[in-house]
């Protein structure tokens, strides 16, 4: 197996891992609950005088929505990422390819070398 195959098969099991572990550990015991509803109720506790500075601007109509639209700004700054990666590699490439065409001498008219 080549070095290369080797990285790729280990990265595809930490990412399993990574997603599964935690199922694992889980046993159904969270509700999976955000923090938001979490803190809330802790300080609503702690201080039932408690009234909130401002409220949202925008409450979805559901827990589908909801993640819906988690799942949207997720993905949108995936895409960012990937294109600010993939552009910083092209220009690193190139850079590359252009530092080794400067060695290799100025191009003959003739095409020999």
């Amino acid at each position: 197996m080549s070095r290369r195959r080797l990285v790729t098969v280990l990265l595809v099991l930490g990412v399993v891992a990574l997603f599964a572990v935690p199922l694992a550990l889980d046993r159904g015991r969270s509700d999976y609950s955000g923090t938001d509803s979490q803190v809330t109720a802790v300080v609503e506790q702690g201080d039932p005088d408690y009234r909130p500075w401002f409220s949202s601007v925008f409450t979805p109509s559901s827990s589908e929505v909801e993640s819906g639209l988690f799942a949207l700004q997720a993905a949108l700054g995936g895409g960012v990422l990937g294109y600010v990666l993939g552009r910083l590699r092209g220009r690193r490439l190139a850079e590359r390819a252009r530092a080794d065409g400067d060695r290799a001498g100025p191009a003959r008219e003739d095409g020999a070398t």
